[in-house]
């Protein structure tokens, strides 16, 4: 797949364009298959693009430090949530995000780690059968809405948290 910038010569809206390959999208340009999602022009062309060339995923600079949120991740494919390999992150977005980790990490300092138990544990906490503890684990989507159908009230984590036995 390649992304392009495209721009209508009409209206001067910019938007990216996805095409299997260079020459799919000549192919589609010379059939006039390509049109502005906005005016719906057909006069559209790539806009200039600077070329986004990174270092290796597997290099760094010896100043560059891996900020809090490229650590971990869960193990489980279960409730998976939406990840980016997006390589560019603004500074103020990276800020943000660390900023949103150093909180997390607090507050679960003095929560204990359940893993794939939290839907029971949290049950059992709520219903009085376990001494009310901050507690922290994984639960399916489906596992979340029965805990709220219940009226338990649970907080889903904005990041990823690494299980204790999986980190160094």
């Amino acid at each position: 797949m390649i992304v392009f910038d495209l721009i209508c010569r009409d209206g001067s809206h910019q938007f990216e364009g996805w095409f299997g390959s260079s020459d799919d999208y000549d192919k589609q340009q010379l059939a006039g298959l390509i049109d502005c999602p906005t005016c719906g022009s057909r006069a559209v062309e790539k806009a200039v693009m600077a070329p986004n060339v990174g270092m290796k995923a597997n290099q760094r600079s010896s100043s560059d430090k891996p900020s809090r949120f490229e650590a971990g991740a869960s193990d489980s494919a279960e409730g998976a949530q939406p990840v980016s390999n997006a390589v560019e992150v603004s500074p103020e977005y990276a800020k943000l995000i660390d900023k949103l980790a150093e909180a997390q990490a607090k507050i679960l300092e003095k929560s204990e780690w359940v893993g794939t138990d939290f839907p029971e544990q949290a049950r059992a906490i709520h219903y009085g059968e376990k001494e009310a503890a901050p507690i922290h684990g994984t639960a399916t989507a489906d596992d979340a809405a029965e805990l709220d159908e219940e009226g338990i009230e649970i907080l889903p984590l904005p990041l990823p948290v690494k299980p204790p036995k999986s980190q160094n």
